[in-house]
């Protein structure tokens, strides 16, 4: 007898789709003969880890046959005095990623519903289905708006908010966009949530922004007990492969996300690294300052060849090519160069390029070109 095994799963997860990662650089060789290939898809940090990283990854890893620190004890104590909150209010996760989990299966479940904004993370729609809850996307602000193209419309996302509502996700700055919320607005929307609405606040690209008016919405976690804020090491920090990233919140919601989360979820090299990592803050001005380069180097080659962007203030930038982005797409990929399509997200005609080294912009512009006939 044959089974579906579809038709046993919960429903939620039967009207999932698996989250597409970047394509990897092996994968892409293996398939086209290529070498020498440049990801740039998954805005990771080219700069790499603090040499205080590496180092601390080098010293003899202390007994890999036992468990980790299930609490992160070491790590906690170092977050909590460089964010100025208790250990109690952190909640450490196998990326930010699984800390978004942890909400949704404290706080959604079937007959609940949560709201994000249209283009935002694709791990939002990921865990508020497969616990069964409902989800409301916010249309994003038009392509044509003067300030925030494509950026959150907090008003439409207020509009959404119901009696069902348990949890909101913004994405600050957002990806795969790159547009950004500034204090004034997202406070005044924050505080016309209703106390037992949970706001989630993902600041995945937190420490890349230089705006002055964006917000550190830590130092509003007294003012608004119902806010997580989550973060993560993945980006700036550069420890994508070790998977770390943390939440910040009450300590009430914070021991709920605990009572939830799996036992060592981190693992005791990513414990290190992460701890390492928070004592150099001359790396992190260093690769902020790449990246700001980065920023004006792909402003300036889009406008001088017209094509559309989105402002950014991430380490990416998305460029609206004004037709279907996937030949333009494969036709980097036979360039040794991987880029990331967005049709998945809704923007078939957009294709996000990580910010990188001025040396590795050149290469991607220079292939860009050619694929282009520029």
């Amino acid at each position: 007898m044959t089974i579906d095994f579809l038709k046993l799963a919960v429903a939620g997860v039967q009207g999932l789709n698996p989250y597409q990662p970047g394509k990897p650089i092996e994968e892409l060789e293996r398939e086209l003969g290529v070498s020498n290939t440049l990801k740039l898809a998954s805005n990771e940090n080219p700069m790499g880890p603090s040499t205080k990283v590496i180092d601390a990854l080098h010293e003899p890893t202390p007994q890999l046959d036992l468990y980790p620190d299930g609490g992160g004890f070491i790590l906690k104590e170092k977050l909590s005095k460089k964010l100025g909150v208790t250990q109690a209010q952190i909640t450490l996760g196998n990326g930010s990623n699984d800390v978004l989990d942890m909400i949704a299966r404290a706080f959604l479940c079937a007959g609940r519903e949560a709201i994000y904004s249209e283009y935002a993370f694709a791990v939002y729609p990921i865990s508020v289905q497969a616990v069964g809850a409902s989800h409301k996307v916010a249309k994003a602000l038009p392509e044509d708006h003067d300030d925030n193209p494509y950026g959150h419309d907090l008003t439409a996302m207020q509009a959404l908010i119901t009696d069902k509502t348990r949890v909101i996700f913004i994405a600050n700055p957002n990806n795969p966009t790159g547009t950004w919320l500034n204090a004034t607005e997202l406070d005044a929307f924050i505080a016309q949530v209703p106390k037992d609405v949970i706001v989630v606040v993902d600041e995945a690209y937190f420490e890349y922004v230089i705006e002055e008016q964006y917000p550190d919405t830590l130092q509003w976690l007294d003012k608004y007990p119902n806010l997580i804020v989550t973060r993560t090491f993945s980006k700036i920090y550069a420890l994508a492969g070790l998977r770390i990233g943390y939440a910040v919140c009450s300590e009430q919601i914070a021991d709920l996300l605990n009572r939830v989360r799996q036992p060592f979820n981190v693992n005791t090299p990513a414990l290190i690294g992460a701890t390492a990592a928070l004592g150099d803050e001359e790396h992190l001005q260093y690769c902020r300052d790449i990246n700001i380069k980065g920023i004006k180097f792909w402003r300036a080659a889009c406008q001088y060849r017209g094509l559309e962007y989105i402002p950014t203030v991430g380490n990416f930038i998305t460029i609206n090519f004004e037709r279907d982005a996937s030949p333009i797409y494969d036709a980097l990929l036979r360039e040794a160069i991987i880029v990331r399509p967005i049709a998945n997200y809704g923007l078939p005609n957009h294709l996000r390029i990580t910010i990188s080294s001025p040396e590795e912009n050149q290469q991607c512009l220079d292939a860009l070109d050619k694929v282009l006939d520029l």
